[in-house]
């Protein structure tokens, strides 16, 4: 699966997009408001990991989403 973080301008806020090994997308969030159904792309029971990438992750690179 791949990440990008994609930057929002005046009210519209930055959003997370996950994408599977097809670029296909399979989740759509906002950074402040993580994703709840984590265990329904195998990432269940890291919250934590996925929230400190995300604090780091870089506007508009798309990176394989190694957790």
């Amino acid at each position: 699966m791949y990440i990008i973080k994609v930057k929002g301008k005046a009210k519209i806020p930055d959003y997370i997009q996950i994408r599977d090994k097809d670029f296909v997308l399979v989740a759509y969030f906002r950074t402040d408001r993580p994703l709840k159904r984590m265990d329904k792309f195998g990432l269940a029971g890291k919250d934590q990991e996925l929230k400190d990438l995300i604090s780091t992750l870089p506007y508009g690179k798309l990176q394989k989403l190694e957790l």
